[in-house]
């Protein structure tokens, strides 16, 4: 029986986040779970703060006092996840963890799904979706972290640029 992992949120002493993730690591390493827990991860965002009317950019964590923590939920991976210093519990309702759904994991940008764009700016694509569908237009600008293409079809005689995500394009032949 294959599971496949999961994102888990682990609460922990604030302040405490990387320590945690280090020793959840440390004990996949020891103990070799590298089949059961998969991935660990504080996530962390770039702002920018001023302080003494100085401009500084600061990586701030994104949610204080938790961790995020791909596994395979069984008691073995629970107990080592729960008996990290630290930790304080899992995230769900009494002591038992619930997932993260797919759109959470999404929407939190938990995971980076590696986007492969096969064109490029300049090049002739076909709308595939959406109510431009069946047009062709020529790609202006391509924002992968966005997720977005910027492209420019020709209607009724006239240039019209419109934004479109990745997936509603795709190159001609």
């Amino acid at each position: 029986m294959s599971e496949t992992a999961k994102w888990y949120v682990v609460h922990t002493y604030s302040g405490y986040e990387n320590k945690v993730a280090g020793s959840i690591e440390n004990a996949v390493e020891n103990r070799k779970l590298h089949d059961l827990i998969t991935e660990v991860s504080v996530p962390t965002e770039m702002v920018t703060e001023f302080k003494d009317n100085k401009k500084k950019e600061v990586e701030r964590k994104v949610f204080p006092g938790y961790v995020l923590v791909k596994m395979i939920m069984n008691d073995e991976s629970w107990y080592v996840v729960r008996n990290i210093r630290g930790v304080t519990g899992f995230v769900g309702p009494g002591s038992k963890p619930v997932p993260l759904t797919d759109e959470e994991v999404q929407r939190l940008g938990v995971e980076k799904n590696e986007i492969v764009v096969n064109f490029a700016v300049g090049d002739s694509v076909n709308i595939i979706d959406g109510y431009l569908s069946g047009f062709i237009g020529r790609v202006d600008s391509i924002d992968t972290d966005k997720g977005q293409v910027r492209v420019t079809v020709s209607m009724m005689g006239k240039d019209v640029p419109v934004e479109l995500s990745l997936p509603q394009v795709a190159p001609l032949g």
